[in-house]
C-alpha cells in the first residue's frame, strides 16, 4: 500500500464536515472537539484551500457560523456549503412551493420562498417538531399531489450531541418514502451534486480534494463516489464498526481533526520493514490497531517529520 506522502499527493483542497469534526452540538450550542480550533487555524495558514460541507439543518448558516466563531473557529459564512440555501435555489428554479417540515432555526432561510398551495414537501432535521401530527400533515400533502416531490436536507441516520446520539432526518425521510411509495431527492451529503457544488465553490477538481468527516456513508462514501479521497475521524458519530463497513472503506482513519491536519501538512514517507498501515499518523483501512507511526518512530529514536 502506498505511503501517506503518495496517497495525499496532489491535494489542493480540503472539505471539512462540521458537526462531529469541529464540534459536538448540544445544549448551549455544544462544545469544540479538543484540538480542533488550532487544527483548523493551522490548516488555513497552509497553502491548501478549505471549505466546510455540512448537512446542518437546525441552524441557519449565519447562526451556525456565529456559534463556531464564538468557540474560536476561523470561519466565515461564505466558506460554508449548507443544504438550506441550496434547497432554496432548487425551489426557485423549479417553481416549487414547499410544505416545510423543518426546525424553526432554519425557517428564516426560506423567508423568500412561496409556501402557498404547496406542490412539494421539504423535510429537514426538525428535532422536537417531528411529531405524529406534523409527519402526518407532510404525508397528506404528498398523497394529494399527482406527482409528489419530497426534498430531504441530507439523509443522515443519526448524529452525536453532547447528551448522546440523536436520530437524524434520514429516519423520518424513509418513513415518508415508505408511506407514499416515492423516493426523496436529497440536497446534502451524500448526494453527488452537493459535493460537486462545494468543489466548484472551492475551485478544485475532485481528484485534487480530500473530505474529512465522521460519517462513513455520508462523508466518506459520498466523497469517494465523486472521485475524492476521504479520511474518517474517530470523533462525533464514529463507531468502531465503521472501520469494517461492508461497502465503504475510508482512505485512512485518524483520531481527530488535529491528526488529519498533521497528515496533510507533514505526510510521512514509508520506511523499510514497517507494516503497510504504519505509513502516516493515521491508520489505513483494515489495519490492526497499534500505536501511531509517529509514536513508534519516537520510541525507536527516529525523529518523524514535524516532531
Amino acid at each position: 500500500m502506498a505511503a501517506w506522502s503518495e496517497r495525499l499527493a496532489g491535494v489542493r483542497g480540503v472539505l471539512l464536515d462540521i458537526s462531529g469534526v469541529l464540534h459536538d452540538s448540544g445544549e448551549g450550542g455544544g462544545v469544540p472537539i479538543p484540538g480542533s480550533v488550532e487544527a483548523l487555524a493551522r490548516l488555513k495558514r497552509s497553502q491548501l484551500k478549505v471549505r466546510f460541507c455540512t448537512n446542518e439543518s437546525q441552524k441557519s448558516r449565519g447562526d451556525l457560523v456565529g456559534l463556531l466563531r464564538h468557540m474560536g473557529f476561523d470561519i466565515s459564512e461564505g466558506e460554508v456549503t449548507a443544504p438550506a440555501p441550496a434547497t432554496c435555489l432548487i425551489l426557485k428554479e423549479r417553481g416549487l412551493r414547499p410544505h416545510l417540515l423543518i426546525h424553526d432555526g432554519i425557517r428564516s432561510e426560506f423567508a423568500q420562498i412561496d409556501t402557498s398551495n404547496p406542490n412539494c414537501v421539504v423535510i429537514a432535521d426538525a428535532g422536537e417538531s417531528f411529531s405524529y401530527q406534523n409527519m402526518n400533515k407532510a404525508f397528506q400533502v404528498l398523497m394529494e399531489l399527482d406527482n409528489p416531490v419530497l426534498i430531504s436536507l441530507g439523509k443522515g441516520r443519526y448524529y452525536k450531541e453532547t447528551s448522546g446520539l440523536m436520530l437524524d432526518v434520514g429516519a423520518y425521510t424513509k418513513a415518508l418514502e415508505y408511506a407514499c411509495g416515492i423516493k426523496a431527492e436529497v440536497v446534502g451529503k451524500p448526494a453527488p451534486g452537493y459535493f460537486q457544488s462545494a468543489l466548484q465553490e472551492m475551485g478544485v477538481e475532485s481528484h485534487e480534494a480530500i473530505m474529512i468527516g465522521d460519517d462513513i456513508v455520508g462523508d466518506v462514501g459520498g466523497a469517494q463516489r465523486c472521485g475524492m479521497r476521504a479520511l474518517q475521524v474517530r470523533t462525533g458519530k464514529f463507531r468502531p464498526s465503521d472501520e469494517h463497513h461492508p461497502e465503504v472503506k475510508a482512505d485512512g482513519y485518524v483520531d481527530n481533526l488535529a491528526e488529519a491536519v498533521d497528515l496533510l501538512l507533514h505526510p510521512l514517507p514509508s520506511l523499510p520493514h514497517k507494516s503497510p498501515w504504519s505509513q502516516g499518523l493515521g491508520q489505513l483501512p483494515g489495519a490492526p490497531k497499534t500505536p501511531s507511526y509517529r509514536a513508534r518512530l519516537v520510541t525507536t529514536g527516529i525523529k518523524a517529520a514535524g516532531t
